[in-house]
């Protein structure tokens, strides 16, 4: 069993930087990729980012790459997500997500356990 928590949401102005983190608790966490996630209101849940279980390999959405990175800190059971140059349109309530083995890393569908969501607000 994995819970996980997010913290660091808030209001920012675009063109600023928000570092989003995610606290799991669970043994087995340092075995589990993790994936973030985001809602915006009146849209789906789209895949942001997510990382292997070592930390060797990071995938994004192509609306982000280049602005955001995901990391993770196996020995805090964290996970962050570095957001960079935000713009409006990231304005979204972020999920991280984590399962033993994801189907498909872009996938909601994919990952068992989540997060409550953390909300971001970019103003122009």
């Amino acid at each position: 069993q994995v819970q996980l928590a997010e913290s660091g949401g808030g209001l920012v102005q675009a063109g600023a930087s928000r570092r989003l983190s995610c606290a799991a608790s669970g043994r087995t966490f340092n075995t589990y990729p993790m994936a973030w996630f985001r809602q915006a209101p009146g849209k789906e849940r789209e895949f942001v980012a997510s990382i292997t279980w070592s930390g060797g390999s990071t995938y994004y959405a192509d609306s982000v790459k280049g602005r955001f990175t995901i990391s993770r800190d196996n020995a805090k059971n964290t996970v962050y997500l570095q957001m960079n140059s935000l713009k409006a349109e990231d304005t979204a309530v972020y999920y991280c997500a984590a399962d033993q083995r994801p189907r498909l890393y872009r996938d909601v569908g994919s990952y068992k356990y989540w997060g409550q969501g953390t909300q971001v607000t970019v103003s122009s």
